[in-house]
């Protein structure tokens, strides 16, 4: 079979990320065709943004070989890695709108081993719900923060929580909210030092951070540094 793809195989190898599919705008034979260079090589892929059109028109079994999230648009084909870590990373999502990217990162950890603690709908418009999840949030390492409108989650997070605080702005919001500017710029522009800020939406790229720090602490913890 001919494909306009190829695969980085060795991606774990160099930087402790597996290869991800992203799937928008790619066609289904597209990702067809790529789901069998994966089953050739008995490789596990993260498919990130299938949306379900997509997954229906996969052969049947493709489709069946696939555990697949509908909220956050992600896919498993293949194996997984086992889970080697627990309670390192709190995914905070301000609103149940902002699940289904807080998801996407919950899922990309999962798929690379990690098992992270989801904890939703305690934006700062209800400011005693975040204030009664505060202990435990504060017994994670790394917290990934995720919100929109006005993303002041992001710098309250900020102001009372001592680990990496990693921040995704979502598209949510309407009017000047802007499609998540708002919130990027909310974020960027917080007052509360040391946030990382993400992309729109980029939940796996908020993973993709908490797992690259997560690798920095084994290398230092073996490193005796």
């Amino acid at each position: 079979m001919t494909t306009e793809t190829v695969l980085d195989f060795d991606r774990f190898n160099r930087i402790g990320l597996d290869e991800a599919i992203f799937c928008a705008g790619k066609s289904v034979e597209q990702i067809e065709a790529i789901l069998e260079l994966a089953e050739e090589r008995g490789a596990g892929l993260l498919l990130t943004r299938l949306t379900v059109e997509k997954l229906e028109g996969l052969s049947a079994a493709r489709r069946d070989a696939i555990d697949y999230c509908a909220v956050s648009s992600t896919g498993f084909f293949g194996s997984v890695r086992r889970i080697v870590s627990r309670r390192a990373v709190a995914i905070i999502a301000a609103g149940t709108s902002d699940v289904g990217v807080a998801r996407e990162a919950e899922r990309t950890l999962r798929h690379a081993g990690v098992e992270a603690t989801v904890i939703a709908d305690v934006g700062v418009a209800g400011l005693w719900r975040l204030t009664e999840r505060l202990e435990e949030i504060r017994t994670h390492p790394i917290v990934i923060a995720v919100a929109g409108m006005d993303a002041a989650l992001a710098s309250v997070l900020g102001g009372l929580v001592s680990g990496t605080i990693i921040c995704v702005p979502t598209s949510v919001g309407y009017g000047a909210a802007e499609a998540g500017r708002t919130a990027l710029n909310a974020m960027l522009a917080s007052c509360a030092p040391g946030l990382v800020v993400c992309n729109i939406d980029n939940g796996y790229g908020a993973a993709s951070a908490a797992l690259r720090v997560l690798s920095s602490y084994e290398r230092l913890r073996h490193s005796g540094v």
